[in-house]
């Protein structure tokens, strides 16, 4: 009750401030300086990662632009985020990879660098993070609410035609059956799987010592840097030194997005993730890293 509650009260919030919330964005877009601090060309790019990871197509877009632009000689890829769902971790990893290929990539974290968001980092030339980030959490996990009672209490029964004994595995509507917990736990087995060989194949690490490094612990960034998951714990600007040095560049210009566009793009970033929580709290089976 609790999760249609406060679904509830976001719509009515939303239905109640429209036309301010409106009214706010079009003040923005008409008072700000559009451009007056951007800078379309430059030699140097940033591309941010924040938040849970749920849709991955911008921070793709970005990547995809960063590599098809001679201009651009590197980029440094911010990261602050707890990780998300795997699909997209393993697109902005493979992306950066690309990306890598082309000219170099240093990936810097402020923050939480954990599951999702260091999978998408490991292909980066170097990973440099704050020394008061986190780092590590090399896991996979699959969670879903048993909301039979709840269901009961109100009354409702759900109805199911399936054809296939795993059809119906992580419904939260009902106890999984001890096939289904089988099926979901080889299916979390292998892609937890991936996800080791994955970072130790990036970072040169020895697999055989995975359970010191991966089996989702937690560092401090320095205890990161002492088990190979990064290269350097550092602030911000000494991951920009490393990234001038390795693109060459001499004297770095940044391309910077105007003040409106960083607005909605962070907007939209928030917005989806809120989505994502309230959709998949106890609705639904997630599964993430």
């Amino acid at each position: 009750m609790f999760i249609f509650r406060k679904l509830g009260d976001m719509i009515v919030f939303l239905d109640r401030n429209f036309k301010g919330i409106l009214l706010f964005i079009l003040i923005l877009i008409l008072f700000l300086p559009m451009g007056e601090d951007a800078t379309e060309f430059g030699n140097l790019q940033e591309i941010k990662l924040t938040g849970e990871i749920v849709d991955a197509s911008e921070v793709l877009k970005e990547i995809d632009e960063a590599k098809e632009n001679d201009e651009v000689k590197g980029v440094l890829f911010n990261i602050d985020s707890p990780g998300g769902s795997v699909p997209p971790s393993i697109e902005i990893a493979h992306a950066i990879k690309e990306l890598k290929s082309k000219k170099p990539v240093v990936a810097y974290t402020s923050g939480s660098l954990a599951s999702g968001s260091y999978y998408s980092s490991i292909y980066a030339n170097k990973i440099v993070a704050n020394p008061g980030s986190i780092v590590g959490s090399i896991g996979v996990i699959m969670e879903s609410a048993n909301v039979k009672e709840l269901l009961d209490t109100v009354g409702i029964k759900p109805q199911v035609v399936k054809m296939g004994l795993y059809k119906e595995a992580g419904t939260p509507t009902r106890e999984w059956t001890p096939e289904e917990r089988i099926e979901l736990e080889t299916l979390a087995r292998d892609t937890y799987n991936k996800f080791v060989s994955d970072v130790a194949t990036a970072r040169k690490l020895d697999i055989k010592k995975a359970n010191s490094y991966a089996n989702a612990h937690v560092f401090s960034a320095q205890r990161a840097k002492s088990l190979g998951l990064i290269d350097e714990v550092a602030t911000i600007n000494r991951a920009k030194e490393i990234l001038y040095t390795l693109s060459k560049v001499e004297e770095p210009i940044w391309i910077e997005k105007d003040k409106v566009e960083s607005f909605m793009d962070e907007l939209s970033s928030e917005a989806i993730s809120q989505i994502y929580m309230f959709s998949s709290a106890g609705l639904k089976s997630k599964f993430e890293f």
